[in-house]
């Protein structure tokens, strides 16, 4: 990925996540009571991140069988309640194993 692509899409990806966290701040006056709304907007930026990474998640890699290994292992440490950091770093290893495994099939 280029360098000006991946500028971009962090910029991107900052404020999808930031502006649902100020615009009702800057749009109601009152505290919201509605339930569905309050949850809405507090799980709308995970929302937007996701659907932005998970994609990407398929084409970082030589194949479609390391990335699927490494989503799962990270949909499984996510599920778990890990931190980020144990969620990438379990993903990545995920991946690097599953490249070797194959390596060594061909």
């Amino acid at each position: 990925m280029k360098t000006e692509m991946l500028i971009i899409a962090i910029l991107v990806m900052a404020t999808v996540t930031y502006l649902p966290r100020v615009l009702p701040l800057a749009l109601f006056k009152r505290k919201i009571q509605n339930p569905f709304v309050r949850s809405f907007l507090l799980y709308m930026p995970y929302g937007i991140l996701a659907a932005m990474i998970f994609p990407a998640v398929f084409f970082s890699t030589n194949g479609i069988i390391s990335a699927i290994c490494g989503a799962v292992i990270s949909l499984i440490l996510a599920w778990n309640r890990r931190g980020l950091l144990t969620v990438a770093i379990g993903g990545t290893l995920a991946v690097l194993v599953a490249e070797w495994v194959l390596m060594l099939v061909k």
